[in-house]
């Protein structure tokens, strides 16, 4: 499959194409000492033993990628990664189902968010289906890496940062496109574990215009200090708000299955339009599925903590959950919200709601390919 694809690519000459007929493999000669105990996986506290590289310049576009051992970078202390925060990446995983083979889910709506994350810090766009493959044939190369077992699997993380040696703030003229792995467990070993979540009106995690529905690293350094925060308080996350206007969950996208005012059952979620959520592929998903039930009202559209607030006093909240990579769906139990505690129903049997455990089961399923779907790629 790998060699009927890159001569699709052999003969470009395009500027921001990858060319996989270059591609250079140097298997590690030291490999990196792995955790036998797959219980005791900590979430990206582990690496496999190979990473891809792909650099560029603007003069002579993408360069020969390469899979090599897993090993630091050496960049100049002047790169503009490190002074204007000119980077973004994604989150992806790999997954071995019970016949063995690699999966890979969705992976192509990844690279579209990753590509659009470029654009919006000047950093070059590539060609999505040859960094699929590339890390299709990373993740064949460290296959051993990948934990088996549902729930477990071969986290990947896609990273663009920009290179160039000048302390000038603007595009930069030189990039690195890189991908490195971890293997990790469930995001709930033991079962869900609901959480309770602070509402805060004093930090702005995005805002309209801004950056806030791209995946860039910048987005996430000025989040860990209310964390914190919350933390210190006794709470897991922070419910970000807007004006009010619920946005995020910790980095997760926010759902809520309620009563609306007009009496129907509904799963919503805010929208995408004004640039303030990171278009989740989790988000998406859930999306997609609840609107394939047909069961309920499936709405994006905006609501205010006091709205939530008031549902929740009035016993229209069902349940709620956040929904991203890590976790799929993880359940909230309790909302802080100007001083006051607003509970949100759980089933005490599942530890979180009907629905949430539906979504969760009904993904897991599509991503170790024990039903046929589409969003599921074997590598």
């Amino acid at each position: 499959m790998f060699s009927n694809f890159i001569r699709r690519y052999s003969t470009s000459n395009n500027k921001f194409s990858i060319n996989l007929n270059e591609l250079i493999i140097e298997k590690t000669k030291t490999p990196l000492p792995k955790i036998t105990d797959k219980s005791k996986l900590v979430f990206g506290k582990q690496f496999s033993d190979h990473m891809i590289e792909v650099p560029w310049t603007a003069e002579n576009g993408w360069g020969a990628p390469k899979i090599s051992g897993y090993h630091n970078l050496s960049i100049p202390p002047s790169a503009s990664v490190f002074h204007y925060a000119l980077e973004c990446f994604e989150g992806m995983k790999a997954y071995k189902d019970e016949k063995g083979q690699i999966r890979l889910f969705r992976p192509m709506e990844n690279m579209k968010r990753f590509e659009n994350s470029a654009k919006r810090i000047c950093l070059p766009t590539f060609d999505k289906e040859a960094v699929v493959e590339l890390i299709k044939k990373l993740v064949t190369i460290d296959k051993d890496w990948i934990p088996e077992g549902k729930g477990y699997s071969l986290y990947l993380r896609p990273t663009l940062i920009a290179t160039q040696n000048s302390l000038g703030v603007g595009a930069s003229n030189s990039a690195l496109m890189f991908v490195i792995a971890s293997p990790v467990g469930p995001y709930y070993p033991e079962g869900f574990k609901p959480v309770r979540l602070i509402a805060d009106d004093q930090y702005v995690r995005a805002w309209a215009g801004g950056s806030g529905a791209f995946k860039l690293g910048s987005n996430y350094a000025p989040t860990i200090f209310p964390q914190i925060e919350a933390a210190k308080k006794g709470y897991s996350q922070v419910l970000w708000l807007l004006n009010d206007y619920v946005t995020e969950v910790g980095t997760m996208n926010m759902f809520v299955l309620w009563k609306n005012n007009d009496g129907e059952l509904e799963l919503i979620t805010p929208p995408l339009h004004d640039g303030t959520i990171l278009p989740g592929i989790t988000r998406d998903s859930i999306l997609s599925l609840a609107r394939q039930w047909g069961e309920f009202k499936v709405s994006e559209k905006n609501f205010t903590m006091s709205e939530l607030a008031k549902a929740i006093k009035e016993g229209r909240v069902k349940e709620a959950f956040g929904a991203g990579t890590a976790a799929i769906v993880s359940p909230i139990k309790s909302i802080s919200y100007k001083g006051e505690e607003y509970p949100i129903p759980i089933d005490e049997s599942i530890q979180c709601g009907q629905l949430t455990k539906r979504v969760s089961d009904k993904i897991l399923a599509i991503q170790y390919g024990e039903v046929e779907s589409d969003w599921s790629v074997v590598v």
